[in-house]
């Protein structure tokens, strides 16, 4: 049976620097965040979207404005919860798929942000959790996204912190020092050819 192999970090703790070199390593590698992107293109779930926030979060070309949803969401943990409870679940089916085509790996990686959050992590044979600094990590997050230090702040906090995730990961990579970074994954995944 394909073991799962869960990966996480906090924002801008450089998770899709990681799932890219995990991938180009020949590994099946899910991202949930892509997953959940191509999810909300679906009419029925545009739809459930659009009642939730009874207003127009739609773009002009009919679909969910995702950096609309964010800015409402981020300063509200209850709408959040609510857009999770529609997006989820249809994440789930479509990673459900991706496993069956992919049942002929040892190992898939499926990358998520709230892995811990959602429990999901009981449902995988290890997990990584890719830390830095939180300085470093806001620093990144407002180069990338063009946002305030406020604005992280409030991303960070709807996080669990990586004090609480490092006890539930099996192995934690700090990602200060790209090098270094590799190395540690390398050794990682060959530690994963024994579970």
């Amino acid at each position: 049976m394909t073991k799962i192999i869960g990966v996480t970090g906090g924002i801008g703790s450089g998770k899709t620097t990681v799932i890219n070199y995990i991938q180009s390593k020949g590994y099946a590698v899910y991202v949930a965040d892509d997953a959940g992107r191509e999810v909300m293109k679906k009419p029925e779930i545009i739809e459930k979207v659009q009642q939730l926030f009874n207003n127009d979060v739609l773009q002009n070309d009919g679909f969910l404005d995702r950096s609309k949803i964010a800015k409402l969401v981020f300063n509200d943990a209850q709408l959040l919860k609510q857009l999770n409870q529609i997006v989820h679940p249809a994440v789930k089916i479509d990673f459900k798929n991706f496993l069956e085509r992919n049942q002929h790996q040892p190992f898939v990686f499926k990358e998520t942000a709230v892995l811990f959050e959602s429990g999901a992590y009981k449902e995988c044979s290890a997990t990584i959790l890719i830390t830095a600094p939180l300085e470093i990590r806001m620093q990144r997050v407002m180069k990338r996204d063009q946002v305030t230090k406020q604005e992280v702040l409030n991303r960070v906090k709807n996080q669990l912190p990586d004090e609480e995730k490092s006890l539930l990961a099996t192995f934690v990579v700090e990602n200060i020092d790209l090098n270094e970074t590799f190395k540690s994954v390398d050794d990682v995944l060959e530690k994963i050819k024994t579970i």
